[in-house]
C-alpha cells in the first residue's frame, strides 16, 4: 500500500494490497488495552512534555513486544509553565511515581528520555526544587536510559497532545466580613462577591456571647467556609476591623489565648485556597456588611428574608477544639502515619504482601524499638531518638524556632537541636528548611544581600555631551554667599564637569544651573540622568527638559549605580576638597574651581585622555609649563600655533574614536569581573517580595532593632535590565522604580 502511495507509481490493487488494508483494518480495530504488570519484570516509563501538559505511559516487555499499563497527564499550572525543560521532564516523572506509587515501589522502573535528567539530578549544587524532587525519587529502584527507538513513546505523546488546553484565569474573589457585639447580641455580616456579577449576601447570628475582635473573626471564618463552598481559590477578605487584619498579617502580637485559637483556625483554613489575603478597610468602605451583622445582631422572626440566614450555636474555636480532643482519644490505627507499619511489624510481624515491600521494611524496622508502647530510633547522636507524627513534629520545630528558648536558628543549626533534644521523623531537614524559610521574623530581619542581582548593563553614549549625569552634593559648611550645596553635571563620554554653589536647592535653581552650565555652553543633550531628589522629579523642571526635547531618566530609588558616573564626579570633587581645606572648611568655594580645572586636565583611566583634550582636541597649558618651562612653551611660535590648532581640530574627531574604543575595552573589563560576582535573582508581575529598607524609611524610634527588610510588596510591572514597579497588597501603586538588588523573594 505504501507504494501505491508514491506519484510516480501506477495504481493497480491486487491480492497483497487487500491483505495489508485488511491487517491495517484489524489493527485500528482493536486498540491496545492495559494490562496488569508483572511483578517480575522491570517497568519502563516513557514521558512527553509541552508548553501547557505533561505526559507519561508505563510500559511492560511481553514476548518482545511493549504492553501499555497505565498513562498519567496533567495541565501545567501557570508558574509551572515556566519551567525549563529539564524541569519539566522532571516534573513528569515526580508526578507519575506520586499517582502510581505502588507500581514504583514493588518495580525497578526504567525512564527512557533523550533529556539528561539522571546527570542533572545527580549534581550536588541543585536548586531547591530540583533537590526536593531528586529527594523524592532517590527511594524508587529508577535507572534511566537513552529513549532508542519511538516505540511507546508514541503512546505518551499521543496522551501528551489529546490532553485539552488549559486556560488559567486569575479570578479573584471578594469578601467583605463585619462582626458586631451589642446589648442585645451577636452577630456578622457576609458580602462575597465573585466573577460575572455573583454576589451573595449572609446574616449571621450568635447565640453565644462573643466579644467584638471574637464576631470579627468569626464573621471572617464563615466568609471563607462560604468561599469554599464555592469554589474560589483566591480571595481578598476586606474588614474594619484593624486588630483581626493585623493580627493575620503578622504586624500585631496575638497575647489572648482565645484569639490566638482564632488565628489558628484561620491559618488552618487558609490552606484550603490558593491565595488568600486579608486588609483593612476604613468602615465608611464596608457599609453593607456592617448594616447585616448590626441586622443580625438585633435582628426579630420575619426580617432579612432576602439574604442567606443562619445561626451559630458555638464559637468556631470550641467546635474544633472538641474534634481535636475526640480525635486525641481515637485509637491511633485510625489515622496511620509513617510509623504505622514499623509499629506493626514490632509487636505483631505484620509485613505487606508485595515481597520486596517486605523486605525494605524488615531492614528499616531493625533501626527502631517500641518502649513502652511508644516508637523509638536508634540513633547517633542522641541513643534513642522519639518518632513523631506530623502534627507532633510541628510543635517541636516551632518551639525548637521560635519559642521560648528558641533564637530563630537556620535550618540546619534547627535539625541538630532537635536531634540532641531526642526527636526524630523522616523528613525533618526538608521541613526545617520549609518552615525556616517561611518564617516571617527571619525573612524580615534576615541579612542584607550585597551580591548584584543582575548583571550589569554598559550603555555607551551616542556623541559627545549627548549624555549627562546631574546630582546635587552636601551640604557642606556654608561658604561666601550662603552658599551650602554643590550641582554637579557629568558629561558621560568626555568626562567633562561643571559644578555650581548653590545657596538653596530649589528645582527653579537647578533648572537655571543646567541651562546656564550645559544647555547654553555644550548645546541641548539627548538624556538627562539624575536620582529621585524632588529637585529632580519637579513637574516644571520636566516640562522644560521635555520642551527642549531632553529625556529624562530618573534611577531607581537608593540605587546610585545607575547614574555612576555623576556619583564618581561627586567622589573626586569631596575627597580633593578634604585634602585642600585643611581646617579652612568655608573656603570649599573658592577652591571650587582650581579642583575643576585640575581635573579636566588630568588623563582618565577610561579613555587615556583628559577631559580637555576630547572637548578642544588640544591639551591645555597647565602652571607647571610656566615655572618651568615645556618645549612646547619654550619653541613657541606664534605664526604657526594657529595652523597647528586647526590641524589638531581636524584630529580631535580620531582622538575621541580612539578614547570610544579604549572606554568600551574598559567597561568590558570591569563587566567581566562585575558579571562574576552575580547571583540571580529575577522577578515576575504577581510575585512577593521583601524590600530592603533604607536608613532614610527606617523608624528612627526602632533605632538599631529596626528591620532590614519591610514588606511584603506585590511586583506590578518589569522593566527589564532589574527595575520594578512595585505595588501594595491593597492594590495601590508605589512611586518609582526599585532595582532588584534592594529585593528578594517573599516565602508564605
Amino acid at each position: 500500500m505504501t507504494k501505491l502511495l508514491r506519484k510516480a507509481s501506477t495504481f493497480s490493487w491486487n491480492e497483497t494490497c487487500e491483505e495489508a488494508f485488511t491487517a491495517l483494518k484489524a489493527t485500528l480495530a482493536s486498540p491496545p488495552t492495559l494490562m496488569r504488570p508483572d511483578p517480575s519484570c522491570s517497568l519502563q516509563v516513557y514521558l512527553a512534555v509541552s508548553d501547557e501538559a505533561i505526559s507519561s505511559a508505563l510500559v511492560q516487555e511481553k514476548e518482545g513486544n511493549q504492553v501499555p499499563v497505565y498513562f498519567v497527564s496533567r495541565l501545567l499550572q501557570a508558574p509551572e509553565s515556566r519551567y525549563q525543560l529539564i524541569e519539566k521532564v522532571a516534573l513528569g516523572l515526580v508526578h507519575t511515581s506520586r499517582h502510581l506509587r505502588h507500581y514504583f515501589q514493588s518495580h525497578r522502573v526504567v525512564v527512557h528520555t533523550d533529556c539528561p535528567i539522571s546527570k542533572v539530578l545527580g549534581k550536588p549544587e541543585l536548586g531547591r526544587r530540583m533537590m526536593a524532587w531528586a529527594m523524592e525519587l532517590s527511594q524508587f529502584d529508577i535507572t534511566f536510559r537513552p529513549r532508542g527507538p519511538i516505540r511507546a513513546q508514541c503512546l505518551a505523546d499521543f496522551i501528551n497532545e489529546l490532553h485539552p488546553h488549559g486556560h488559567f484565569e486569575e479570578i479573584w474573589w471578594t469578601l467583605h466580613v463585619d462582626g458586631t457585639s451589642n446589648g442585645q447580641g451577636s452577630g456578622a455580616g457576609v458580602i462575597l462577591e465573585g466573577p460575572k456579577g455573583i454576589t451573595l449576601e449572609q446574616s449571621l447570628r450568635f447565640r453565644f456571647k462573643a466579644s467584638n475582635n471574637q464576631a470579627e473573626y468569626e464573621a471572617l471564618l464563615a466568609g471563607l467556609k462560604l468561599a469554599e463552598d464555592m469554589g474560589a481559590s483566591k480571595v481578598k477578605c476586606r474588614t474594619d476591623s484593624k486588630v483581626v487584619a493585623e493580627q493575620i498579617g503578622g504586624n500585631f502580637q496575638v497575647k489572648d489565648h482565645n484569639m490566638m485559637r482564632y488565628y489558628h483556625a484561620y491559618q488552618k483554613l487558609k490552606t484550603n485556597f490558593q491565595e488568600v489575603s486579608v486588609e483593612h478597610i476604613p468602615r465608611e468602605d464596608n457599609t453593607r456588611a456592617d448594616q447585616l451583622a448590626r441586622l443580625a445582631a438585633t435582628k426579630k422572626p420575619g426580617q432579612l428574608r432576602t439574604i442567606i440566614q443562619q445561626e451559630i450555636d458555638h464559637p468556631s474555636v470550641e467546635s474544633e477544639m472538641v474534634g481535636s480532643v475526640e480525635a486525641d482519644h481515637t485509637d491511633p490505627t485510625d489515622s496511620p502515619d509513617w510509623r504505622t507499619d514499623i509499629k506493626a511489624f514490632l509487636t505483631s510481624t505484620i509485613l505487606p504482601d508485595d515481597t520486596t515491600e517486605a523486605k525494605r521494611l524488615r531492614t528499616q524496622a531493625s533501626r527502631y524499638v517500641i518502649i513502652a508502647g511508644q516508637l523509638y530510633k536508634r540513633g547517633f547522636s542522641t541513643p534513642l531518638l522519639k518518632c513523631l507524627d506530623p502534627a507532633e513534629a510541628d510543635y517541636v520545630t516551632r518551639e525548637v524556632h521560635e519559642g521560648v528558648c528558641g533564637m530563630h536558628s537556620g535550618a540546619r543549626t534547627t535539625v541538630s537541636k532537635l536531634l540532641r533534644a531526642g526527636y526524630y521523623w523522616p523528613t525533618m531537614n526538608t521541613d526545617c528548611e520549609a518552615f525556616v524559610r517561611k518564617c516571617q521574623p527571619c525573612q524580615k530581619h534576615g541579612n542584607l544581600i550585597h551580591q548584584p542581582a543582575q548583571q550589569i548593563h554598559c550603555i555607551p553614549p551616542a556623541w559627545s555631551f549627548a549624555t549627562w549625569g546631574a546630582d546635587i552634593l552636601g551640604p557642606f559648611p556654608v561658604a561666601k554667599g550662603q552658599c551650602k550645596f554643590l550641582i554637579v553635571a557629568v558629561d558621560i563620554f568626555t568626562k567633562w564637569i561643571e559644578a555650581e554653589p548653590l545657596a538653596c536647592i530649589s528645582a527653579h535653581q537647578v533648572q537655571k544651573c543646567l541651562g546656564r552650565n550645559v544647555i547654553t555652553r555644550f548645546g541641548i543633550p539627548h538624556t538627562l540622568k539624575t536620582d529621585n531628589d524632588l529637585q529632580f522629579t519637579d513637574r516644571k523642571l520636566n516640562e522644560f527638559l521635555a520642551g527642549l526635547g531632553i529625556q529624562h531618566k530618573v534611577t531607581s530609588v537608593e540605587h546610585p549605580q545607575t547614574n555612576g558616573q555623576a556619583e564618581s564626579a561627586n567622589k573626586v570633587i569631596l575627597t580633593e576638597l578634604k585634602k585642600r581645606l585643611g581646617e579652612a572648611k568655608g573656603a570649599w568655594a573658592e577652591q571650587l574651581p582650581e579642583i575643576l580645572w585640575a581635573y579636566r586636565c588630568t588623563p582618565q583611566s577610561t579613555t587615556q585622555e583628559t577631559p580637555f583634550r576630547l572637548v578642544y582636541g588640544s591639551d591645555a597649558m597647565i602652571l607647571v609649563e610656566i615655572g618651568e618651562p615645556s618645549f612646547r612653551r619654550a619653541h613657541f611660535n606664534g605664526l604657526n600655533n594657529e595652523a597647528e590648532l586647526q590641524t589638531n581640530l581636524d584630529l580631535a574627531e580620531e582622538i575621541r574614536d580612539r578614547a570610544v574604543v579604549i572606554a568600551e575595552a574598559a567597561k568590558q573589563r570591569y563587566k567581566r569581573r562585575f558579571d562574576s560576582k552575580v547571583k540571580p535573582r529575577e522577578f515576575r508581575e504577581g510575585d512577593l517580595v521583601w524590600r530592603a529598607t533604607g536608613e532614610a524609611r527606617k523608624d528612627p524610634r526602632q533605632g538599631k532593632l529596626a528591620p532590614n527588610w519591610d514588606g511584603p510588596y506585590r511586583v506590578r510591572h518589569n522593566l527589564n535590565n532589574g527595575a520594578y514597579k512595585l505595588e501594595y497588597l491593597s492594590g495601590e501603586p508605589i512611586p518609582r522604580t526599585w532595582n532588584s538588588s534592594h529585593l528578594k523573594v517573599y516565602y508564605s
